[in-house]
């Protein structure tokens, strides 16, 4: 049985803290159970894409470098496949916001790059990473074969298909996703429930478990900046939710996923079978001509 780990967590400004807490928060999963262990997109630091700062691709490191070391001691110590993210330093003037997947004797198994980059009001992710140049991917680990995309990534079906194509179990998308204070009274259920929707879709398209995890917490100017909405998730392939976390309080969720309901899922759902691959190809064009015209 594949328990997948949600580890919902507020960041705050000092990294070695925020890694010694996910690492206790971790541990407590695993003693719960958890063989899969899911950490929020750039767990080790604030969200800091809220501004486009030189001074900040410092926080960068390499993989392998302390963060992956940490995990796969944590990977080894526990008997549980980690995902987690990290702020990749390839070589000067070239960063990724990475997924590293360390398998449960702590084996670095590799990296997915996150592949859409955002640029919007107070998350400037194109001034900071490079696109992903590794494809999608999905790694064989000990307890599942798990596909790794990354919060933008998330609202992109291309990606799901692509990830699920090549045997994915579980989308897993570590995440930093939350609401503008000035928004969230008027918008702020709306935009919650399409980023929910979207992913419980991707689900139900592919038959795969999805998990989102997220952080929480205000983060940036108390009169602005980004208040993270957690409710981390987990859907079956049928788009069901098994588990919900809340909006504002960090949690370590274990949420158990029977594998074989993938298989009872596609029998009875087959859109693997349906696909109409002769007649994608226009996909591949950035836009097509009106055909009413």
């Amino acid at each position: 049985m594949l328990k997948l780990g949600l580890i919902q967590m507020r960041c705050g400004n000092d990294p070695s803290e925020n890694l010694t807490r996910a690492l206790s928060l971790c541990r407590q999963a695993a003693q719960r159970g958890a063989n899969v262990l899911c950490l929020p997109e750039l767990f080790r630091t604030q969200y800091f894409c809220q501004t486009e700062d030189p001074a900040l691709f410092d926080l960068a490191e390499p993989i392998p470098g302390p963060t992956t070391e940490a995990l796969s001691r944590l990977a080894a110590e526990t008997g549980a496949v980690v995902v987690g993210s990290v702020f990749e330093r390839r070589m000067a003037g070239v960063y990724h916001n990475s997924v590293a997947v360390l398998d449960a004797d702590g084996k670095l198994l590799g990296l997915y790059r996150k592949m859409h980059i955002p640029d919007d009001p107070l998350y400037y992710e194109k001034f900071y990473f490079t696109p992903g140049d590794l494809g999608f991917r999905v790694f064989a680990t000990r307890f599942g074969r798990i596909g790794t995309l990354i919060c933008w990534d998330q609202w992109f079906p291309e990606a799901a298909r692509l990830t699920a194509l090549q045997g994915a179990e579980v989308l897993v998308y570590p995440t930093a996703i939350g609401w503008h204070p000035r928004e969230k009274a008027e918008h702020g259920q709306a935009q919650h429930q399409a980023w929910e929707t979207v992913q419980r879709g991707h689900a139900i398209a592919n038959g795969v478990f999805v998990a989102a995890v997220n952080r929480v917490g205000h983060e940036g100017p108390k009169d602005g900046g980004l208040e993270f909405w957690g409710a981390s998730f987990v859907s079956d392939p049928f788009g069901r939710l098994l588990h919900r976390c809340s909006h504002d309080c960090e949690e370590v969720a274990v949420v158990a996923c029977d594998r074989q309901l993938i298989e009872e899922t596609r029998r009875n759902w087959p859109f693997f079978r349906d696909r109409r691959i002769d007649a994608y190809a226009p996909l591949l064009e950035r836009a097509l001509k009106d055909s009413s015209a």
